[in-house]
């Protein structure tokens, strides 16, 4: 059963529309969020799986696509190439094993995941989720699928109440910026 109500622009057709949207929203973020790491976290991620046993470079995507929970999966073209410099730098060693470079770190590489400190850059205390700069679309995606929900069924004075509710959440937003 839809309802269609003309307050705040949810009725009819254009609640469809703000459907659809609000979908499109949650896919862009969710491959920005999902897709890309900041500076430094591919470096943070070879060498915490590292520091728990020797790998390739495709376990090593492989595992962190699978501790993320498939919300990060960094590329070969990241992975294989901070190897590299690690490699470079002295942190971890390469060994050839049935045609795949096998990496592990070596006595500085271990220091340098010993002075970390902090956890892995898949878990959500790191910023990936809770908490974390990643959280604050996944809200957003969440407040706009459940505007969208009172849009659709709910009566004309639940869609204004919600209105006023976004109204409030928008200037309180605002006013988190504002402060020094």
């Amino acid at each position: 059963m839809r309802a269609s109500h003309p307050v705040g622009g949810f009725g009819g057709n254009n609640l469809d529309g703000m459907w659809q949207a609000v979908e499109e929203l949650r896919s862009r973020f969710e491959k920005r969020v999902g897709t890309r790491a900041g500076k430094g976290e591919v470096r943070a991620a070879v060498l915490a799986l590292l520091a728990e046993r020797p790998m390739h470079g495709y376990q090593i995507i492989r595992e962190i696509e699978e501790r993320s929970g498939g919300s990060w999966k960094p590329s070969a073209g990241s992975v294989y190439p901070t190897l590299q410099l690690l490699a470079d730098e002295g942190s971890i060693s390469a060994e050839e094993s049935n045609g795949r470079k096998i990496y592990s770190l070596t006595e500085a590489g271990r220091e340098e995941v010993a002075a970390q400190h902090g956890s892995a850059p898949w878990d959500p205390a790191a910023g990936m989720g809770s908490g974390g700069i990643g959280s604050l679309p996944k809200a957003g995606i969440e407040l706009a699928q459940a505007a969208a929900q009172v849009g659709r069924t709910g009566s004309p004075e639940q869609v204004q109440q919600a209105v006023a509710v976004l109204d409030e959440a928008r200037r309180r937003l605002y006013s988190i910026l504002a402060q020094d």
